[in-house]
C-alpha cells in the first residue's frame, strides 16, 4: 500500500531535473512548464488539498518545507507554485475550523486548476488592505478595472485571486476579494516580466478592464484597511511562511555551493591547502550557517505555531511579518557571503551561483517590504491603531 509520506516526496531525481532545466529557463525568461507538468502528473498540485478531497493533506510546515527543499533545485518553480498552494492551504485550514468562505478553492484544485496571485499593485505599499484597482458593485457581483503586477505563474494558471477596493461610499470603502477566470471578458496578460532575478516565473502583469466577478467567485468582502478577518489572515500567514521559506531554500543551496568550492579552490599562497582551511572562509561558512540556522528555526516556529492553534491574538501579524523579514535578510546575506566565498567565479553568468544571487534579491520585494515590516511591528507593539492616520 502506498503511505502518503511516499506519495508526497519530491524524489531527488524529479528535481534534479528541475535543476538541469533551471538554467536554460532563466536564461530565456520562460516559465518551466515542464516543471509544472510533472508537478501536476506527480499530484504536487494537491498537496495541501484535504485527504478527503483527493489531496495529500500537508499543513503549513510541512509544505513549507517541502517548497523550501524544491527552491535548492529551481527557486522560480518553487516561488511560483507557492501562488497556488498558499490559496489551496487557506482553503483547507478554514474548512477545518468549519468555515465555508473558501469552499469553492478546494472544488478548484481538486479539478486540477492552478491558481494565482494577483495582489501586488503599482502605487500601492498597502498590500491586500488597500488596492489601487476599483470594484463597482453590478448586478450579480462586481466590475474590476485596474493593474496587477508581478503575477507569477505568467500565463500558466485558470485563476486569478485578486482584491479590489470599492470606495464609492467615502465613509465605508470595501476590499472586495475573489476569483476571475483567465478566459474572462476584459482579462488581457501584458507580456513584460523582463527582471533581474526569478525570470522563469514569467511573472506578467494582468489587466483587468470590467472584468465581471460573480457574486460566487467572491471569497469576501472586507472594510477598507487592516483587517482580523479570519479567511484574509489566514492567507497571509500562508502566503509569506510559504515564500519566505523558498527564499532560506535558495540561501541552503548557496552555502552548499560554497563550501563545495571552498574544499577545492586552491591559491599559490596556500601550498598544499585548499581555502577550507582559510581562517576568514572558516568564519564566513559559520556566519552562513548560523544566519540559516535562526532564520529556519524562526520560520518552523511559525508554521508549528499556526497548525498547532497557538494563540498569539493580535500579534499574529507580528510573528508573520517578523518571520518573513527575517528569512528574507538572512536569505541575501548568506547568498552574499557564498559569492565571497567562491570568488569571481560566482560573478560569470549562467553559473548557478550567479543565478541565485540574483534570484534572492526578489525576497526584498515581497510583502512586507523592510520599510512596511518595520512600520506594522512597531505600531503593533507600541499600540498604536493602524486603523488611524498613518504618520
Amino acid at each position: 500500500m502506498t503511505t502518503t509520506l511516499e506519495r508526497t516526496a519530491l524524489t531527488d531525481e524529479l528535481l534534479t531535473d528541475f535543476r538541469d532545466r533551471a538554467a536554460r529557463h532563466d536564461a530565456i525568461g520562460t516559465y518551466a512548464t515542464d516543471d509544472l507538468a510533472a508537478l501536476r502528473a506527480a499530484g504536487r498540485l494537491r498537496a495541501a488539498l484535504p485527504v478527503d478531497r483527493g489531496g495529500f493533506g500537508l499543513d503549513l510546515a510541512a509544505l513549507g518545507t517541502e517548497q523550501r527543499r524544491m527552491a535548492r533545485f529551481s527557486p522560480a518553480t518553487a516561488l511560483s507554485t507557492c501562488m497556488h498552494h498558499y490559496w489551496v492551504g487557506t482553503a483547507a485550514d478554514l474548512a477545518a475550523r468549519g468555515l465555508d468562505a473558501a469552499e469553492p478553492i478546494l472544488r478548484w484544485a481538486a479539478g486540477g486548476e492552478v491558481l494565482a496571485s494577483g495582489h501586488a499593485e503599482a502605487g500601492n505599499d498597502v498590500p491586500v488592505a488597500l488596492s489601487t484597482t476599483r470594484a463597482t458593485r453590478v448586478a450579480g457581483g462586481w466590475r474590476i478595472d485596474g493593474r496587477k503586477m508581478f503575477g507569477s505563474l505568467g500565463e500558466h494558471w485558470d485563476r486569478l485571486g485578486l482584491h479590489a477596493m470599492d470606495d464609492s461610499d467615502p465613509a465605508a470603502p470595501v476590499v472586495v476579494h475573489g476569483f476571475v477566470r483567465r478566459d474572462a471578458a476584459g482579462l488581457r496578460t501584458v507580456r513584460n516580466w523582463d527582471a533581474q532575478g526569478m525570470r522563469a516565473t514569467e511573472s506578467h502583469d494582468t489587466v483587468l478592464d470590467g472584468v465581471f466577478l460573480a457574486d460566487a467567485e467572491v471569497l469576501r468582502v472586507v472594510p477598507a484597511g487592516p483587517t482580523d478577518d479570519p479567511v484574509v489572515g489566514t492567507m497571509q500567514v500562508w502566503a509569506l511562511t510559504l515564500i519566505a521559506n523558498v527564499y532560506v531554500g535558495i540561501a541552503e543551496r548557496a552555502l552548499e555551493l560554497a563550501v563545495a568550492h571552498a574544499r577545492t579552490r586552491t591559491s599559490i599562497a596556500l601550498p598544499r591547502a585548499t581555502f577550507a582551511h582559510h581562517p576568514l572562509v572558516q568564519h564566513q561558512v559559520a556566519a552562513m550557517h548560523l544566519e540559516l540556522s535562526a532564520a529556519r528555526a524562526q520560520l518552523d516556529a511559525l508554521a508549528r505555531d499556526w497548525g498547532t492553534g497557538v494563540d498569539h491574538g493580535s500579534l499574529w501579524g507580528v510573528q508573520v511579518l517578523s518571520a518573513k523579514w527575517r528569512a528574507a535578510h538572512a536569505a541575501m546575506r548568506v547568498v552574499d557571503s557564498a559569492c565571497e566565498v567562491v570568488g569571481g567565479a560566482s560573478y560569470r553568468a549562467g553559473t548557478e551561483l550567479e543565478r541565485l544571487s540574483r534570484d534572492v534579491r526578489a525576497a526584498r520585494f515581497h510583502p512586507g517590504t523592510d520599510a512596511f515590516t518595520h512600520e506594522m511591528v512597531g505600531k503593533a507593539l507600541l499600540g498604536v491603531d493602524p486603523a488611524g492616520p498613518r504618520w
